[in-house]
């Protein structure tokens, strides 16, 4: 974007009503330039990861909980806050410290608006494209989930919004929970010759043959590039498993390597890895795989501004996350000389709607998806008065409102909700519609159900939800977020082992007995066969009898053993 173009954007701000505040902070924003990015080299990558449907500007605060442990402790992408600032030289106050971080999230919200929509995404790719001949665009996917349009039309809206984007190669994960039949009935046909859905490590459970093709390989500027692709590896573990009962997922570590040297041996000069493994496990992949330039890296939403050089045994691979919710996009450029990479330059550019004007072709594909259905999205259930968020490793506000319409609605002690990370933000005094709540709960299995747990099973359950989160060994965490508790308090300890994390877990201040039986209300079960109502409608219930939502009080568990750890505000 020049200079013409931005104030041209002002204007149209300025005659929007724009707050003066907003229009200086874009200002200084322009001062920085925050979207010149002067080509480099011969071969570029533009990277879009868990936008999770969201195809209008939204709000969404990074976390102020992301803790790492054992040898992720201290090291990013487990940084927050003030800490995350420091490690990446960004400062306070600035635009960019409002993208990476939670940091006085409402003010800042107010000053430099919303962030993301597709429509102005369209706006950032096209002039990356044009500035980079052959630039491919890649999709990590989670991007078929997450709204109320993406799951009323089975994820065709976002099939179709992501063939105008421009999306060349991409993989999944959430994706799956469509089920397998529509996920292949897409790839064969809405993609058939236009986008390439890559996947190594999705094998028939029968044989072991390929479901996808494990990676593309595309030639930019006369550098062959090749694309391989990882889908998230414990799909039928974190989701049902009856939607692909044919297929087995993994690491696959082995294979991969293989794919990669096959890759190399038919002439590629650039390997880059399309990840859902989730950031620490990308770390950990690549000290153990090689020939791998790059790692461009999903699932855990972790919005890190540079990458992470790892060592292997034949060289350096960098890994990157490239945040959520069509926050950012991720601009790798590599310099490619002699057959390898002699360079490299990598930007997480913050998408912020007031900065990109949106692009009409793609501002049409929206208004065709979302027309039909604008009036029942902007239906008023209430006006929250707090501000609501989801990150967070213990809990976020979002989540507690979810757990306290289940308690209330479903007359039960306790509740449960799981640790997703996607989910808009909504500021104080900002309506809560059914578009937002369907932003927050729109799954394939949004059944409530409400089963009676003794207090060792409730253990058990928190346990292992928290060894996902804290195992040491990378290859055993899933990348969610711990399971959010409703009614319930209890101590946790990060770094104690399987079975010791969870202690004095009580309810109204009495001490949970093992032995007793407690009603406890949940929902997205990811065992077959459940029945109840979507979580949405108790949501909405619960919303529509309050009319004003007054701010949050979150139910946290006490943390042992993380004092002084950089994850933690």
């Amino acid at each position: 974007m020049d200079r013409r173009e931005f104030l041209n954007v002002l204007a149209i701000a300025s005659a929007a009503g724009l707050p003066l505040a907003s229009r200086e902070a874009l200002a200084a924003a322009d001062g920085g330039k925050l979207y010149d990015l002067p080509r480099f080299g011969n071969v570029s990558l533009l990277h879009m990861t868990d936008c999770h449907a969201q195809l209008m500007p939204i709000h969404f605060r990074e976390p102020n909980v992301n803790l790492g442990i054992a040898g992720a402790a201290g090291r990013a992408p487990h940084l927050v806050g003030e800490h995350l600032l420091k490690a990446f030289g960004i400062r306070k106050g600035s635009v960019e410290a409002h993208a990476f971080t939670y940091l006085d999230f409402a003010q800042a919200a107010k000053t430099y608006g919303k962030v993301g929509g597709f429509a102005h995404l369209a706006t950032l790719v096209k002039s990356l494209k044009a500035s980079r001949p052959g630039a491919l665009l890649l999709d990590g996917g989670d991007t078929w989930q997450g709204s109320a349009t993406a799951l009323w039309s089975n994820g065709q809206d976002m099939v179709d919004a992501c063939k105008a984007l421009g999306v060349d190669v991409m993989t999944g994960h959430w994706e799956f929970t469509l089920g397998a039949e529509r996920v292949k009935q897409i790839v064969e046909k809405d993609f058939k010759g236009v986008v390439d859905f890559v996947a190594q490590n999705v094998v028939t459970a029968d044989f072991g043959d390929p479901v996808f093709a494990p990676y593309t390989v595309k030639q930019i500027n006369g550098v062959a590039v090749a694309i391989v692709g990882q889908a998230f590896p414990y799909t039928p573990i974190a989701n049902p498993r009856h939607m692909v009962p044919d297929w087995t997922f993994g690491i696959r570590e082995p294979e991969l390597q293989k794919a990669v040297d096959e890759a190399r041996g038919k002439g590629a000069q650039v390997v880059v890895l399309l990840s859902h493994n989730g950031m620490d496990v990308d770390l950990k992949l690549a000290s153990r795989v090689s020939g791998i330039d790059a790692i461009l890296g999903g699932h855990t939403h972790d919005g890190v501004p540079q990458p992470v050089e790892v060592r292997n045994a034949k060289g350096v691979t960098l890994v990157t996350n490239a945040g959520s919710n069509s926050k950012f996009l991720g601009v790798l450029d590599f310099d490619v000389r002699g057959g390898k990479v002699a360079g490299w330059k990598y930007r997480l550019l913050p998408v912020f709607a007031n900065l990109l004007a949106p692009d009409p072709a793609m501002a049409a594909v929206i208004a065709k998806i979302r027309g039909p259905h604008e009036a029942k999205l902007a239906q008023k259930l209430a006006v929250t008065e707090g501000l609501l968020y989801r990150r967070g490793n213990f809990n976020g506000t979002v989540d507690q409102v979810i757990l306290d319409a289940l308690m209330q609605v479903k007359g039960t002690e306790i509740a449960f909700s799981p640790g997703f990370r996607w989910g808009t933000t909504l500021l104080p005094g900002q309506a809560i519609t059914l578009d937002h709540v369907m932003d927050w709960t729109a799954i394939t299995y949004p059944q409530v159900t409400v089963n009676e747990f003794t207090g060792e099973m409730i253990k058990a359950v928190l346990e292992d939800v928290c060894d996902n989160l804290f195992n040491p060994d990378p290859y055993y965490q899933q990348g969610g977020d711990m399971v959010r508790v409703g009614g319930l308090t209890y101590t946790c300890t990060p770094n104690e082992s399987m079975g010791k994390r969870i202690s004095d877990m009580r309810l109204a201040g009495k001490p949970i007995a093992a032995d007793r039986k407690y009603k406890v209300a949940g929902w997205a079960p990811v065992a077959e066969g459940a029945r109840g109502e979507p979580v949405w409608e108790v949501v909405t219930k619960y919303l529509q009898d309050r009319k004003t939502l007054a701010p949050v009080q979150l139910n946290l568990p006490k943390i042992v053993g993380m004092e002084g750890n950089p994850g933690i505000a």
